[in-house]
């Protein structure tokens, strides 16, 4: 069974950063794709970035670039989201995911497997 494990969410104010783990247990870490997803109140939940399982590939969601990058340690079964410049907006609940292949799907709902049970993200202005 594969457990994700989401931390670091927290109360920050508007121009601040964070950085969000998901620490994963189970199959062989590096075989999987990961992606991070967020939903904020009301709202679907929404794609924010993918990393492949070597961590060579990258894709983000376009309204968080530059802003946002995700990364992983496959030493430390671990995949990250740094976020800086945060924004009121990025008032969210953050959830990890996992899938075991890359490509298109990775930034659907639908196209992972594994779920975390998230962390809540606060963006004060």
């Amino acid at each position: 069974q594969v457990q994700l494990v989401e931390s670091g969410g927290g109360l920050v104010q508007a121009g601040g950063s964070l950085r969000l783990s998901c620490a994963v247990s189970g199959r062989t870490f590096n075989g999987y794709a990961m992606a991070w997803f967020r939903q904020a109140p009301g709202k679907e939940r929404e794609f924010v970035a993918a990393i492949s399982g070597s961590g060579g590939s990258t894709t983000q969601a376009d309204s968080m670039q530059g802003r946002f990058t995700i990364s992983r340690d496959n030493a430390k079964n671990t995949v990250y989201l740094q976020m800086i410049s945060l924004k009121p907006e990025d008032t969210a609940v953050y959830y990890c995911a996992a899938t075991f292949n890359w490509g298109q799907r990775v930034r659907s709902v639908d196209g992972m497997r594994y779920w975390g049970k998230g962390t809540l993200v606060t963006v004060s202005s």
